[in-house]
């Protein structure tokens, strides 16, 4: 029995981790994007530093996961809750590279202006950071109807990012000597459409978790 208890006062350990994770990629994103469309450095900086805390508590987790794999040997559900654990830190650790890609742009942008409103990279950023907050949120409840959400909202991301790529690459086309910013907001694009796909795979790792069986949702 105490044993039991410790196995799960470590698994609620990590499972805050995980949630302290998916705000801390959240807070980088919108900020990341926010300073992008003030193009405020001073805020990207602020961003580029906060990147260690991400990586502590990755650390963290594959810390206790491994410990609780060696001491405790446990199988089945209990085996996957850990492995799932690991998946997600990964997948929100990359998520939080992504969200510092974000912010050096408007580092590498500085003392230029926009070359236009930024519209379709903001809506995008609301979309990504609602799916992140449901990922983890599914996670949590271990709700796979959430986690299933996780594809249509990729494909919403998917079409707006599309859609932003036509419009620059028309923009390089009649302005040739703005290419240079041009080519580095569709890096922001692709960012930030790379980290819904990476709050899909968290949809992917509950589905898992729930029923031991992973689906693809990133089709």
């Amino acid at each position: 029995m105490i044993r039991r208890k410790e196995f799960d006062k470590d698994l609620e350990e990590l499972r805050s981790l995980l949630q302290q994770m998916g705000e801390h990629v959240t807070d980088a994103l919108e900020g990341a994007v926010l300073a992008l469309q003030n193009l405020d450095t001073e805020r990207a900086q602020e961003i580029v530093k906060a990147d260690l805390r991400l990586n502590a508590m990755e650390d963290r987790i594959m810390e206790i996961g491994s410990r609780l794999i060696i001491t405790q040997q446990p199988v089945a559900k209990d085996l996957r809750r850990i492995i799932v654990a690991f998946k997600i830190s990964s997948d929100l650790e990359r998520m939080g590279d992504l969200a510092l890609d974000v912010a050096k742009v408007t580092m590498r942008i500085q003392g230029q202006q926009l070359i236009k409103p930024l519209v379709d990279i903001p809506r995008m950023a609301e979309i990504v950071s609602g799916m992140i907050t449901e990922a983890i949120q599914s996670y949590l409840d271990e709700n796979t109807d959430l986690a299933y959400k996780m594809a249509q909202d990729d494909d919403l991301v998917d079409q707006l990012y599309s859609g932003m790529i036509n419009e620059l690459y028309a923009y390089m086309v009649e302005k040739p000597e703005f290419l240079n910013q041009a080519m580095l907001l569709t890096l922001v694009g692709r960012y930030i459409e790379r980290i819904a796909d990476h709050a899909t795979n968290i949809g992917e790792s509950v589905v898992y978790l729930v029923t031991g069986k992973r689906p693809d949702l990133n089709q």
